[in-house]
């Protein structure tokens, strides 16, 4: 199903991050790294390269989830 790819491509991609990155240390940094996942995904809109944004689509979230774990300050944790 169409779900279960996105979510596992997007757990692709979060574990990739993880492997490869420090976590974020403040939210100006979790916010600039969605932000520039986010323009390369912009850019492959405009261009129509549909299989590219569907990746930088799935780094975004990634990287958003990334930013939910690294600086949650959620008294109960997560």
């Amino acid at each position: 199903m169409k779900t279960e790819k996105a979510i596992s491509l997007v757990m692709e991609q979060l574990e990739r991050c993880v492997r490869e990155h420090n976590a974020y240390d403040s939210p100006h940094e979790g916010y600039a790294v969605i932000l520039e996942e986010l323009d390369e995904l912009w850019d492959d809109v405009k261009q129509n390269h549909i299989e590219a944004a569907c990746e930088e689509a799935a780094q975004v979230a990634a990287c958003a989830i990334r930013f939910i774990i690294d600086l949650s300050t959620h008294p109960n944790g997560l």
